[in-house]
């Protein structure tokens, strides 16, 4: 059995041991920070498999740690926060989060959530075959996407999006289709949050985000992959 380590970051301490005790209560190695910067280092030092991450931190937002891992790290990371703007979440989405907690919360919903990702993320693929469309490859056994000879750096909720509708191509898919898909479960008003990570694949997958090639928007519906594998897209 897989044991999976999580690195809990926020600065009520009373808070991380609560999440420590439920977290380590399902088998998991626990690792905290009670601000940004040490958050950092310990990524880079314990390389844990998710992150769960406080935006109001000292020395350093959660917004600016969740920038700098982004630019090497793909590692999942679930946003807590007493915003309950959607605007926030839209942001802590757009920068590449994978979910998005408000306090305040069931720790046992926090510890539930991130099973989920990671069950996403190392769930054994048998034989997939990778997916190849104009120029873009998605390959599900590597989980690497490669435009135009380019590794594209992805969220893990980016890629299970991607795999998705790649996977279903022509297939159209409602906003709350595509977050049951990729995310396990739902809940009211996270659907339109989905919009963020569209926009996060477009910027990083087409030549033209505002003409997408690949990802297209089916109005008033939700969103299709446009193309069949090794199809060549003009």
């Amino acid at each position: 059995m897989i044991k999976h380590s999580v690195l809990i970051v926020d600065d009520d301490a009373k808070l991380v041991q609560l999440l420590q005790l439920y977290f380590n209560k399902e088998g998991f190695i626990t690792y905290t920070a009670g601000d940004g910067l040490t958050a950092i280092q310990l990524v880079w030092s314990r390389k844990p498999d998710i992150i769960i991450l406080d935006l109001m931190l000292p020395v350093m937002d959660g917004w600016e740690v969740c920038r700098r891992l982004r630019r090497d790290s793909d590692v999942p990371i679930i946003m807590l926060t007493a915003r309950d703007e959607e605007s926030d979440r839209l942001i802590g989405l757009e920068i590449g989060a994978d979910d998005y907690v408000v306090k305040p919360f069931s720790p046992k919903e926090v510890v539930a959530r991130a099973k989920v990702i990671l069950r996403r993320i190392h769930r054994e693929i048998v034989q997939k075959e990778p997916i190849k469309v104009g120029g873009l490859t998605i390959d599900l056994e590597r989980h690497q996407v490669i435009r135009d000879g380019s590794l594209v750096e992805l969220t893990p909720t980016e890629f299970k999006i991607l795999e998705t509708l790649a996977a279903n191509a022509g297939k159209v898919f409602s906003r709350l289709q595509l977050v049951e898909q990729t995310q396990g479960y739902t809940f009211e008003g996270y659907e339109r949050t989905m919009d963020a990570h569209i926009k996060n694949l477009r910027r990083k997958l087409e030549i033209n985000p505002k003409n997408p090639r690949f990802i297209q928007t089916v109005y008033g519906i939700g969103y299709k992959f446009k193309g069949d594998r090794h199809e060549e897209i003009q």
